[in-house]
């Protein structure tokens, strides 16, 4: 059985990317501070906080992109979509596991055109890039009239729009369809959490405790 991410290409880059994210983790990275009358980034517009965090990893771990491959491979989606595709090493898993089922797609959305052009270049440099689309801008805009059945979903974008995008995709989800949410520990997935662990929202949920949580959630299509 083939699995792409075994290959020397995508081991090469994979241990590139995530070696620079623990430089940066162990040095400083200085942003610049909010915009004037906000008192954090998170008060600040998308596109502001995205040009702000440009050269930002804030990736998935490897434990959490395994089990994404291991996800895509056992359930097989026509679609995969994911919100916040960053320098791609989320996406790389996602697009190995689309590539070694022999069919599906990768949808990936990122506001930052320097993170969406060093994303392309990534995937081109493991192998996996034909199953991916990114698309650039505000996934709001770009994901809206989405066509279905969409498999799975990744969530790793701005916390606060994880729960907008999520309500965008629903009528795009197909029933089963698979919906992971990254850094659940973080305090701007309260409401995320909040939305998909109320049963009577059509979701059936778990915590997975890898790095800083990942919710996985099983959309019924109620």
């Amino acid at each position: 059985m083939p699995n792409s991410l075994t290959t020397p290409s995508a081991r090469a880059v994979l241990s590139r990317l995530f070696a620079a994210t623990q430089a940066q983790e162990s040095g400083e990275l200085r942003l610049p501070p909010p915009p004037a009358g906000l008192r954090s980034w998170n008060d600040a517009p998308a596109a502001d906080r995205a040009e702000a965090f440009q050269d930002l990893y804030i990736p998935i771990s490897p434990e959490a992109g395994h089990l994404l491959y291991a996800l895509v491979r056992a359930i097989r989606p026509q679609t995969v979509v994911e919100f916040g595709t960053s320098f791609g090493i989320s996406t790389i898993y996602l697009a190995a596991a689309v590539a070694d089922n022999g069919t599906g797609q990768v949808i990936t959305t990122e506001l930052s055109a320097k993170k969406a052009a060093a994303a392309r270049a990534n995937l081109e440099e493991a192998g996996v890039a034909g199953p991916v689309t990114i698309l650039e801008g505000d996934a709001l805009q770009t994901l809206a009239g989405l066509a279905g059945p969409v498999g799975l979903v990744l969530l790793d974008g701005w916390k606060d729009l994880c729960l907008p995008v999520l309500r965008l995709l629903e009528p795009a989800l197909a029933a089963g369809a698979l919906v992971a949410a990254d850094d659940i520990t973080n305090p701007g997935m309260a409401n995320y959490l909040d939305f998909v662990r109320e049963e009577a929202n059509g979701y059936v949920t778990v915590a997975f405790p890898v790095a800083d949580g990942m919710e996985i959630s099983s959309w019924t299509g109620r």
